[in-house]
């Protein structure tokens, strides 16, 4: 069986320009992916728009060309896809990683499709499979959805909002544009100071004029088939009709295949151990990089600050 020199785990931005560092510096490389190329940006919103300008989405120094200071989902799917088809970068999508394991210095790679063998293996999976589950009684209702993609099939419907994060207000706001009731149910006492800052006020008008309602320091208790029960700031139970629920909680990394892989997991965040200087995990010659280094706290790394990592992983190991 060919041993590859690195096998990278994952085809999102950064898995792509790792193995772009890799093709520069004559690396034998092969990306696998379960999914599509860029998969969790082909699941984002469709009409998402980038908190950053597209020359800080830029990988391998390749121009990022946006008619809009802030490209959305489309113009990314087309950017990072036409990377991979111009540089015939080789990867194998839809097969999923099973098992990563070590004989001695040499990796051994289980998917659902074949096995491998390689010297070095970088994780770059980064956190969109996992919804971050509230964990109460009707969360699995078939009502209940983790993932938002577009406010179409919202339309004249009761819909609860749970969170105030980006993917919260978005949801808010589209729905409520394309004919929703919408009702905002946040643990926190104001909307968060992560969302995109143009969005913000938007979403704070709507509330002061009460065109979408929202209950600060309130938390879902309850999910039923035709209402949601929530405790108020004031601890009084609420209980109200509903059509849907948009429980956007945020994703989390794959902790499981993180901790079978051998990568130490700290603290309360599950942090992974890795060098900052090489990205080498605790595991020589595993590595990480993206978004998956920041364990829960998910908001850490993004496309912009992280696609430095290929290029501090192949230089550790060309140095090996």
């Amino acid at each position: 069986m060919e041993i590859l020199d690195i096998l990278i785990i994952g085809a999102g931005p950064i898995g792509i320009n790792c193995a772009l560092e890799a093709k520069k510096n004559n690396l034998n490389y092969l990306i696998i992916e379960k999914g599509t190329i860029v998969n969790s940006l082909y699941n984002y919103p469709l009409y998402m728009k980038f908190f950053s300008t597209a020359d800080k989405l830029e990988i391998a120094e390749i121009p990022f060309i946006s008619a809009a200071p802030k490209p959305g989902r489309q113009e990314a799917l087309e950017y990072y896809q036409g990377i991979a088809r111009q540089k015939n970068i080789n990867i194998h999508l839809y097969e999923k990683v099973l098992k990563v394991s070590k004989n001695g210095k040499i990796f051994e790679i289980e998917t659902s499709k074949s096995n491998y063998t390689a010297k070095n293996v970088i994780i770059s999976t980064g956190f969109y499979d996992i919804p971050n589950l509230i964990k109460i009684p009707g969360e699995d209702l078939p009502k209940v959805k983790h993932y938002y993609t577009e406010p179409y099939p919202y339309a004249k419907q009761k819909i609860v909002v749970i969170g105030s994060s980006n993917s919260s207000v978005d949801a808010a706001l589209e729905t409520y544009r394309k004919g929703a009731e919408v009702t905002m149910v946040i643990r926190n006492s104001e909307i968060s100071n992560n969302v995109k800052y143009w969005v913000k006020p938007d979403i704070e008008n709507r509330i002061t004029e009460g065109a979408i309602k929202a209950h600060f320091n309130s938390e879902i208790i309850e999910i039923k088939e035709k209402t949601v029960i929530f405790k108020d700031k004031e601890g009084k139970i609420q209980e109200i009709e509903n059509d849907f629920v948009l429980a956007m909680t945020g994703y989390l990394p794959d902790f499981d295949f993180l901790k079978n892989s051998g990568i130490d997991l700290q603290g309360e965040c599950l942090n992974p151990v890795y060098n900052a200087q090489t990205m080498e995990t605790n595991i020589e010659n595993l590595y990480l990089a993206g978004v998956v280094c920041g364990g829960k706290d998910t908001h850490l790394w993004f496309i912009e600050n992280s696609r430095i990592h290929a290029e501090m992983i192949v230089k550790n190991i060309l140095s090996k």
